[in-house]
């Protein structure tokens, strides 16, 4: 028979659904007793959970997937499924495999196996974000070691393999252009049921390599309305939900939730293919009429930070930023714009709907639109907007800055909303991800920063900061900035 688990919340009329009910196929399994996870997040799964997507991170942060390697808090490569490696020469890495590391269906990572998951992230078509610019082999030499060659020198390979984009699966997971992360992962859980973009079901995995998980298992909602997220935490419906919305955190007492600076980013992309925005004194023009404060003070209630650049407070380096130039502003009568967004994250359309009242005295004439994420995602990377306001983690994919300027401002970026082709960029940012030095890189980094704004494709606006929420009782969530990890080994309920 078929064991459905439903818990809903209401919120005004409507019921939210906080846990899956029915799967990709076939009925939900029995689930093992004890206090399971009750989890709300905020963006349902675009890709089925492929960890060919940005789903992956949903399968890292629920204990799913793991990669070769993970990251600690300053972004240095610490082992994960590999436990040790080294550089054999300029574009040579040896991974040293962890022994007697199991997938849920029971069968053992070898380096064969590894090899084919990460080269079928690499020959993917889009290719996922951590691996744009960059062309890799990899290769097993005997059972527990890994040879990968990247074509040009990459110091950052370690950290780029710890993307939950190139994450290790077993064999099963892959079937023709399909990835299914059900019962293929290595983690501490194992994903059994999912209902489509309403819910899933994941189970503890007895053999995981770093002992068993505190929690039995986890039952998952995926909730865009960031209200009823947060009325399933004040109900006691939920043990753990995501980005609480700014607005909603007052509704909260102090020991329900907390609030992290992250290495998050509020931007606006101007469409430099087409449109009005082609021309950089109109896009200087946008650039100027944006007032920060009144997003901040006005939309976030100052639950976040004033942008002076792409990269934010979370990352202390970067207030040795060097000063850039500006691009005169042109007259801007009569020009109107498509300025679009999405409604997953509850603070955007406000976002859109301020940023709309300042292009307007500026000059500008403003059309608004607004879908939920999903909907939108293919016409924004098409460049059918004259401008898009985005949320946007800049060291989600890597724990380094590069990869996200590698992918949203050069020419062959795979995820460059503002259609940015400039060979002065290309040249900075590739002179930042060359670099091996730490010291060094981020001086670089920096200076690909100034190059990106002073062509005004993107207007950085505020940098986010997490609230997270957490019943009382819960023990152990991860407070995690780069919104990788969520629930861990430890993660319990106690009462």
């Amino acid at each position: 028979m078929p064991h459905p688990i439903r818990r809903t919340i209401t919120i005004a009329s409507a019921l939210v659904t906080l846990a899956a009910a029915g799967c990709l196929a076939g009925p939900a399994p029995n689930h093992p007793t004890g206090q399971r996870l009750r989890v709300v997040m905020l963006l349902p799964p675009r890709a089925a959970l492929s960890p060919l997507s940005d789903d992956a991170f949903k399968l890292s942060r629920l204990g799913v997937a793991e990669a070769l390697t993970t990251l600690d808090a300053d972004g240095t490569p610490q082992p994960s499924l590999a436990v040790s490696w080294s550089r054999t020469d300029d574009r040579t890495w040896r991974f040293a495999l962890r022994a007697g590391v199991r997938f849920h269906d029971g069968t053992t990572l070898d380096a064969e196996r590894a090899a084919a998951s990460i080269t079928r992230a690499a020959t993917a078509r889009p290719k996922p974000r951590i691996l744009d610019g960059v062309d890799l082999t990899v290769a097993p030499d005997g059972p527990t070691t890994l040879v990968v060659r990247t074509g040009t020198p990459d110091p950052l390979l370690p950290q780029r393999l710890s993307s939950p984009q190139l994450s290790i699966l077993a064999a099963k997971a892959y079937t023709g252009d399909t990835v299914d992360p059900r019962q293929a992962g290595t983690g501490p859980f194992v994903l059994t049921h999912l209902n489509g973009t309403q819910g899933a079901s994941l189970d503890r995995f007895p053999e995981h390599w770093a002992g068993r998980a505190a929690a039995p298992g986890i039952d998952v909602a995926f909730v865009p309305d960031g209200t009823a997220r947060t009325a399933a935490l004040r109900t006691g419906a939920a043990d753990i939900v995501e980005a609480v919305p700014a607005a909603q955190a007052a509704l909260l007492t102090a020991d329900t939730y907390r609030e992290v600076a992250m290495p998050r980013t509020n931007t606006l992309y101007l469409n430099t293919r087409r449109g009005p925005f082609t021309d950089p004194a109109i896009r200087a023009a946008a650039r100027a009429a944006v007032r920060r404060d009144d997003l901040v003070r006005g939309v976030y209630e100052n639950r976040a930070d004033p942008a002076v650049g792409l990269l934010g407070p979370a990352l202390p380096w970067t207030a040795a930023r060097p000063a850039r130039a500006q691009h005169p502003a042109a007259p801007v009568p009569g020009r109107t714009i498509v300025l679009a967004t999405f409604s997953d994250r509850p603070e955007l359309p406000e976002v859109a709907a301020t940023l709309a009242q300042h292009l307007q005295a500026a000059g500008f004439t403003v059309r608004q639109v607004v879908r939920e994420y999903a909907h939108i995602e293919t016409d924004a990377l098409a460049g059918r907007f004259d401008a898009f306001i985005l949320s946007r983690a800049t060291m989600l994919d890597s724990g380094d800055p590069v990869a996200y300027l590698t992918s949203d401002f050069t020419c062959h970026g795979g995820f460059n909303l503002a259609q940015l082709c400039n060979p002065t960029v290309d040249r900075a940012v590739a002179r930042a991800g060359a670099e091996a030095d730490l010291t060094a890189r981020r001086a670089r980094i920096l200076a690909a920063e100034k190059t990106i704004l002073e062509t005004d494709a993107a207007v950085p606006l505020l940098h986010e900061r997490v609230i997270q929420g957490n019943r009382p009782g819960v023990v152990d969530a991860v407070f995690d900035p780069r919104e990788r990890l969520l629930i861990g080994l430890t993660t319990r309920v106690t009462q």
